[in-house]
């Protein structure tokens, strides 16, 4: 069959552009394969990204069915798009095995709970975003009763047990990913899996303004940055905050006119932020711990010292130079080496789809205030190294600029057209 994607721009590409997906001619827009009633989608998102993702995902898909019901868990973004949310995403939003552990036995009766409500909800396909550890079992248990699946953003299998692909398509009929090294993975094990791209390329410019950003944080035009984000979890941020914090102020007395941006991802956030800081010796004076704001700060940095995770893929996109740090429970890290699950030498993005570290990582145990400090002190004394940067990040960015979106919406919508899905019980019963 000959196929062809959709760019981005509206026009239609070959699918043979190193990287670019290939959409089959039956994954058509849904207008062509109008439904005979409105259709019903169920949604699972367990984080702030996968909130997002499935409020950029549900507008596409209600301008293609503007009579859709969205319904599942979700949050604020999913909210405001018009997802009716029975449980709310903060619910799935945990990190690590032990993390997971420890909250097994509220997770598995809520996951209980919540397939048989999908279930009898009948929807006409299920997404689930992010969140293997959830939505791999819901999936696969809906796919046994004849639910259409989707999983929206592909677990890591390029760094975790490449066979976890094969089943990952027991679970899903659709797997749509933001990355273009991972379809061909899937391909290897008859899973059909799209790149669609990521929304975050789509959404942020080119050229990010430093100028304007500091203007909005009222910070000064030429005094020097760093941007501090040490996660957006609570459990990232008690393992990571004091080391990064004790970073900073290490690289703060080698430059005494060094201004440092905190950004807070929500108030518990903040609070912990708060008492880390306050135990430190960082300089009240230069320091600004924000309320969200993260990519404003990262806008409007010089360097930024992060956690491992979508901050750097954010990071790449913007165009700054980053340091990456992380740490896991000792517990989670010694399970990990001794099962030798982990496939890769990089971690940080930048680093995975460059295919060249672009970014010193420091993971666990390199994880330290003086090589966190001794790498962000390089950043700003080597300026050209930093400019020598800028076309990686270029290319990357518009690698993954593929109006994701809609792209994912296109693919969803060829799985609604007349025959793809089950039917309701009470449409059974009028007939």
């Amino acid at each position: 069959m000959n196929a062809r994607s959709n760019n981005g721009n509206g026009k239609a590409g070959t699918g043979n552009d190193g990287g670019q997906a290939t959409v089959p001619a039956a994954s058509l827009p849904a207008s062509r394969f109008p439904l005979p009633r409105s259709p019903r989608i169920a949604l699972v998102a367990g984080e702030t990204s996968g909130d997002l993702l499935g409020a950029g995902l549900i507008a596409e898909l209600r301008q293609r069915f503007p009579d859709a019901e969205f319904a599942g868990i979700g949050g604020d973004a999913m909210r405001g798009a018009g997802c009716q949310t029975w449980f709310d995403a903060s619910e799935l939003a945990l990190m690590g095995l032990a993390e997971i552990l420890r909250h097994l036995p509220r997770l598995l009766k809520l996951r209980r709970a919540f397939r048989q409500r999908v279930l009898d909800w009948r929807p006409d396909v299920f997404i689930g975003i992010d969140a293997p550890d959830f939505n791999l079992g819901v999936e696969r248990w809906l796919k046994q009763r004849d639910i259409r699946t989707v999983h929206y953003v592909s677990p890591s299998v390029w760094a975790w047990r490449e066979k976890r692909a094969e089943k990952i398509g027991a679970s899903a009929d659709l797997v749509l990913c933001l990355f273009p090294m991972e379809p061909p993975i899937y391909a290897r094990h008859g899973v059909d899996a799209r790149f669609v791209g990521h929304p975050m390329a789509d959404a942020i410019p080119l050229d990010s303004d430093r100028a304007d950003a500091r203007t909005d944080l009222a910070l000064p035009a030429t005094a020097p940055v760093l941007a501090v984000l040490p996660g957006s979890r609570l459990g990232e941020i008690g393992r990571l905050g004091p080391a990064f914090f004790e970073a900073a102020w290490q690289v703060a007395e080698r430059m005494p006119d060094l201004h440092i941006v905190v950004p807070a991802a929500n108030a518990r956030c903040r609070q912990l932020i708060d008492q880390q800081i306050a135990a430190s010796a960082l300089p009240a004076a230069r320091l600004h711990v924000l309320d969200g704001q993260a990519r404003d700060a990262v806008t409007a940095a010089d360097v930024v010292l992060l956690a491992s995770g979508t901050a750097t893929l954010e990071t790449m996109l913007v165009k700054r130079p980053m340091v990456v740090g992380y740490r896991v429970s000792e517990l989670t890290y010694r399970i990990a080496r001794a099962l030798k699950l982990v496939k890769v030498d990089r971690f940080a993005l930048p680093n995975v789809l460059a295919g060249r570290d672009l970014a010193p990582e420091l993971i666990q145990h390199d994880c330290t205030p003086d090589r966190l400090a001794a790498a962000v002190l390089q950043w700003f004394a080597q300026p050209d190294c930093v400019a020598g940067l800028q076309d990686d990040y270029q290319r990357l960015h518009l690698q993954l600029r593929q109006d994701a979106s809609a792209r994912a919406a296109d693919a969803v919508a060829g799985m609604l057209r007349p025959g793809a899905g089950g039917q309701r019980p009470e449409q059974v019963d009028q007939q």
